[in-house]
């Protein structure tokens, strides 16, 4: 199970890149992630974070390009390395054996972002469930790119948010007509066998 960018940049109220729903599905990220630990399965959180360089930041293509002037500045902080808003949202238990990792652009998977790859080659991880935030831009961006590189990817419907709605649902559909399965939480747990 890959969760992306549960950390408070994007899940604190008031955060510079808030995303209201995201809080919502904490209890469904966290009872999924509970439940499939006792089945052995690998719990993996990915937070972002950008190293600060002399011009800003090492990925200004999109802070000087996506991001509002008025915010620019509040949101490089909140993802810069030091920062506590990178660290996995403090309402998620953590287990020993989960793995923690940082990324530094929207996919997890492209060259240079993360040691998600690596990671999953070296145990031999065939089968990928997506949780985490937001749906239609980083669970998206790494999940498309994961079946791009042969893994088998399930988007967990109920264990991912988005801004609203509509971005939400058009990302499952679009999902599942060509990159992989949509399941529930619960509809992921039951096929993992014990």
């Amino acid at each position: 199970m890959v969760i992306i960018d549960m950390q408070p940049t994007f899940v604190a109220p008031g955060s510079p890149a808030e995303v209201p729903a995201a809080r919502g599905v904490v209890k469904n990220i966290s009872d999924t992630a509970a439940a499939l630990r006792v089945k052995g399965v690998l719990i993996i959180w990915i937070t972002h974070a950008n190293s600060a360089i002399s011009s800003g930041s090492d990925w200004d293509g999109f802070f000087d390009v996506f991001v509002a002037d008025e915010m620019r500045e509040r949101t490089i902080a909140s993802l810069s390395q030091s920062s506590p808003d990178t660290q996995i949202w403090h309402e998620f238990e953590v287990a020993d054996t989960d793995i923690h990792i940082f990324k530094n652009r929207y996919s997890a998977l492209i060259q240079g972002s993360s040691a998600l790859e690596r990671i999953l080659r070296s145990r031999g991880i065939k089968n990928l469930l997506i949780a985490g935030t937001k749906t239609n831009i980083c669970c998206e961006a790494t999940a498309r790119d994961a079946m791009m590189l042969d893994f088998n990817v399930v988007m967990l419907s109920d264990c991912t948010a988005a801004l609203s709605d509509g971005e939400h649902l058009a990302t499952l559909e679009t999902f599942i007509q060509q990159f992989g399965d949509v399941l529930t939480g619960a509809g992921a747990i039951a096929l993992i066998d014990d």
